[in-house]
């Protein structure tokens, strides 16, 4: 049964190969990819139940036991990001099939798709530093393709961006991982914690656990975001959608997994950098948010928004704000999918990328009008949508720590995140149409149920918070209880 908890990236990738062999035909790789997304989402609610029967489970590679074997962990926190990174990539391909071009579908479009997935799904799986950076790879060398997909000047100018930094990101990564090497004699996550705590957090290790936030932040998005906002503007939807959604959220979870398991014995110094970060993150975040017209860059910059406020709740670091911030983790990636779906669908139907000339579009495409109203609802927190619990849950936990200049902050960002999305609907949805009905040109299904998915779905996570709050509750408990992990993978099976 643990063999389960690899799948989750074998199938993407056998997929991949898959697709090497059968370029041609399409309408195979459409339906393999879905198919192998299903599985995903199936394996990953059935290990989610098997978690909480059984407890915090793990996979050990030819059957070398931790910490002398390479392993996969399946725990709460893990298992919800896989799951709703799997729903996310699903809805993502069923857009792509109405809205990319024929002939990047034959560039082995869907092996690259495949790729990310695998990159993504094995960094939040993995049980050890050398395999987080390995997926971090995998996953940046898909992204690395996709980005480019189209290949106009300005999105090869963001991709060399892009391409750079990640490749010295990933450099820094890789020495930081040396140096801990170096000071600990493993890289397994629960012995590293292990040996952390026993000898204690020594200046070294805190300088260490800089630099691998420094990583983090960088890939994150969290304070370094300058690379961000052009990156994600210049791909098509579907791609840009999956960026949006994803691809900041492997480094917070990487940013999670670390000082919460490895780098938790100096607060003082080390949380509280990742709160200072958090909050110059909201405000240069927001600033952005309302400084363009360009719906791509308005998408971006709420991605970094998020990100400051999602690490507000690791920075206090109590039960309460952990439970939050894994809400809101997990509505943002639904929600940021849907928001660049609607950015695409936006410039699909009036060939504008700036929402002062966009007029009326309510009339023509009622549907993506209050679809786009109810993103902008749920991104600002507004009862009883997705957005709401998670920002409750993060308000409590600053309360509690007493942290009032991050409350503020945190709060203030969702009115500039309503204040940003609110302009684009005014502008853009209302007023008198700027396109005749000869124009009008018509709004494909494949467009509209992949938001309407979304759009339902952030509706339901909002209203069926209690169906979820089990898993959230204890994936919180393993992040504030270091025991818990360490105790699952060191002992014996």
């Amino acid at each position: 049964m643990n063999n389960l908890i690899a799948m989750p990236m074998m199938l993407p990738i056998l997929a991949a190969i898959i697709f090497l062999f059968v370029r041609r035909y399409i309408r195979l790789q459409r339906g393999i990819s879905l198919l192998i997304m299903a599985a995903n989402i199936g394996i990953s609610l059935y290990l989610l139940q098997q978690i909480q029967d059984q407890g915090i489970l793990r996979l050990d590679f030819g059957g070398w036991e931790p910490p002398f074997g390479i392993l996969f962990v399946a725990d709460s926190f893990s298992m919800i990001l896989v799951l709703t990174a799997s729903i996310v990539t699903v809805v993502c391909l069923i857009y792509a099939f109405s809205s990319i071009e024929p002939a990047f579908e034959r560039m082995f479009f869907y092996s690259f798709i495949q790729l990310l997935t695998a990159g993504i799904n094995g960094s939040f799986l993995t049980g050890d530093l050398f395999n987080l950076f390995v997926c971090f790879e995998i996953m940046l060398l898909a992204s690395y393709v996709l980005i480019a997909f189209g290949g106009r000047k300005g999105q090869l100018r963001e991709s060399m961006k892009y391409v750079i930094i990640n490749v010295i990101s990933s450099w820094i990564f890789l020495i930081a991982i040396g140096y801990l090497y170096g000071s600990m004699g493993t890289l397994n996550f629960a012995h590293l914690s292990e040996r952390i705590a026993e000898q204690g957090q020594t200046p070294i290790i805190t300088v260490i656990a800089t630099v691998f936030l420094t990583v983090f932040a960088l890939k994150a998005g969290l304070f370094l975001y300058f690379w961000l906002p052009g990156s994600y503007a210049v791909p098509s939807p579907a791609i840009a959608a999956l960026f949006g959604a994803l691809l900041t959220k492997v480094g917070i979870y990487a940013m999670f997994r670390t000082f919460t398991l490895l780098f938790y014995h100096e607060p003082a110094i080390t949380h509280t950098i990742i709160g200072v970060l958090a909050a110059l993150t909201l405000i240069g975040g927001s600033v952005g948010a309302i400084a363009y017209k360009d719906i791509r860059l308005i998408a971006s910059y709420n991605v970094v928004i998020a990100v400051g406020f999602i690490l507000v709740g690791l920075s206090i670091s109590t039960q309460v704000a952990i439970e939050g911030a894994l809400y809101y983790l997990v509505h943002d990636m639904l929600v940021k999918a849907l928001l660049f779906l609607l950015a695409g669908m936006m410039i699909a139907v009036t060939k504008e990328t700036k929402i002062d000339q966009m007029s009326g579009l309510i009339r023509n495409y009622p549907v993506m009008g209050w679809m786009f109203f109810i993103v902008t609802l749920s991104l600002a927190g507004i009862p009883p949508l997705s957005g709401f619990i998670g920002k409750v849950l993060i308000g409590e936990g600053t309360l509690q720590a007493e942290s009032y200049i991050l409350l503020a902050l945190a709060f203030l960002s969702s009115i500039f995140v309503l204040y940003s999305l609110m302009r684009v609907f005014l502008t853009s949805f209302w007023g008198e149409t700027m396109i005749s009905t000869d124009e009008e040109i018509p709004m494909k299904k494949g467009w509209l149920i992949p938001c309407a998915i979304l759009t339902v779905g952030t509706i339901a996570l909002g209203l069926g918070s209690e169906s979820i709050s089990l898993y959230i509750q204890d994936a919180a408990e393993v992040l504030t209880e270091p025991q818990r992990y360490i105790d699952a993978i060191l002992t014996d099976k």
